[in-house]
């Protein structure tokens, strides 16, 4: 595998990071869970989920190349797999974030129309020095 002896510091220092962070995760939240529930149960899928997902899919890639292959074929076909279970979980997020942004854009939209209402339409029955 010299192929991948370049990227080996690299790699372990990846997956020391992401299994730190992993832990450092699971202790924020047993912290959490002792406090009085204030937020919607959406926030933590909103952000813990994918925070675990990355963390964890840099860890078990960093746990394949680190594994003793006798040839290169079959991580490079599991890295393929993951990376296409990765870009799946993109398009997700990707249709979540656009979904976020169309309301974003709606309720921008909506606001500038209720500004524009009271601005130029309401005004109309008063006289121009404010009776």
């Amino acid at each position: 595998m010299s192929e991948l002896a370049a990227w080996d510091s690299f790699y372990v220092i990846v997956g020391s990071a992401a299994g730190a962070l992993i832990g450092l995760q699971f202790v924020v939240v047993t912290l959490i869970a002792q406090r009085p529930t204030r937020a919607a149960p959406e926030a933590s899928a909103a952000f813990g989920t994918p925070t675990i997902v990355h963390f964890s899919a840099a860890l078990l890639l960093s746990a394949l190349v680190r594994a003793p292959w006798q040839a290169t074929a079959v991580p490079v076909i599991l890295w393929a797999a993951l990376g296409l279970c990765g870009a799946i979980y993109s398009l997700n997020v990707i249709r979540r974030c656009a979904a976020a942004l169309l309301l974003l854009f709606i309720g921008i939209h909506n606001a500038w129309d209720g500004v524009f209402y009271h601005v130029f339409f309401s005004r109309r029955g008063t006289n121009e020095d404010g009776r």
